[in-house]
């Protein structure tokens, strides 16, 4: 057994201890900045500080309260974190991406990932949910990678493939959940950059070009769940948070205040869509258990 994989195994034996007897849970959630109201409508069975599992390290951002959150929402068993870690805080990517391997781990078999992005779309405005098509690895670009290092074959390929990162029939289930329960979103390409600086006019010129949507997350997250080998890999569904528009013309600068702000605004339409994503995975939770993703 690899040292990462000690280390996984030490993590999940932590958390098991303060979970019901034989309790698995199904999805697996992780909140951005200004969106982590929605770990209170999830009925707890369990509330651990990231502190205090093994192997975790803790948020030090604003809006991000680092906690795992085990339960039941819309009465399919979920691990929330309440919160996310970031590259730019000085971790390292095995580091930010710990916890994927972790839930994945303890049974999670879908990833609900999550995040406040900068419009790139002139389309889009303040306020809007893009469902994540596709991604481009600008981190992975500049020689950052999850995956960098020894790979341990138990957990998945030297290779993996990203095709068909977000799932496909994910996807079509949350734009049935929009229509179903009047939350409109939009889909696009999510592009990930290091952070913490916003980007210049140059830059947003450019990236532009490429993708509707940008921020300093969830890429190496995606990685993660979908390094796998067969069953062992998570089906994910991403959604980001328009919390400003990133225009190279705008007259205004973003800021970290401006995207919590946006993103408490629009944390009632989230919940709503969340809510019935999560419901309708639960309803048809054969079809994602017996499949390989």
């Amino acid at each position: 057994m690899s040292e990462l994989s000690t280390r996984i195994n030490l993590a999940a034996g932590a958390i098991r201890a303060r979970l019901p007897h034989a309790w698995t849970p199904q999805v697996a959630i992780i909140l951005g900045s200004g969106l982590g109201a929605l770990a209170d409508q999830v009925e707890a069975v369990a509330t651990i500080p990231y502190g205090d599992i093994p192997g975790f390290a803790v948020s030090t951002v604003q809006g991000h309260a680092g906690r795992l959150i085990c339960g039941t929402l819309e009465g399919t068993r979920v691990l929330v974190m309440q919160g996310r870690l970031h590259y730019y805080e000085g971790h390292d990517l095995q580091t930010t991406t710990f916890p994927v391997r972790v839930m994945k781990a303890l049974g999670a078999r879908i990833l609900l990932v999550t995040n406040a992005a900068g419009g790139l779309n002139r389309v889009f405005s303040t306020g809007d949910l893009m469902l994540i098509e596709d991604h481009i690895n600008m981190l992975g670009w500049g020689g950052q990678n999850p995956l960098s290092g020894p790979n341990d074959d138990e957990l998945g390929p030297r290779f993996p493939s990203m095709a068909d990162a977000y799932d496909p029939g994910l996807l079509e289930l949350a734009e049935q959940a929009s229509a179903a329960c009047n939350v409109p979103v939009q889909k696009g390409v999510y592009i990930v950059l290091a952070g913490p600086t916003f980007e210049t006019r140059a830059e947003l010129r450019l990236l532009a070009q490429w993708g509707d949507a940008v921020g300093m997350s969830t890429v190496p997250e995606v990685i993660v769940a979908r390094h796998g080998n067969g069953r062992n890999k998570m089906r994910v569904l991403g959604i980001s948070n328009i919390t400003n528009m990133a225009l190279p013309d705008s007259k205004e600068t973003a800021n970290h205040e401006e995207v919590l702000r946006e993103g408490r605004k629009s944390g009632p339409r989230f919940i709503k869509l969340v809510r019935e994503i999560v419901r309708r995975i639960g309803d048809s939770w054969s079809r994602w258990e017996q499949e390989e993703p």
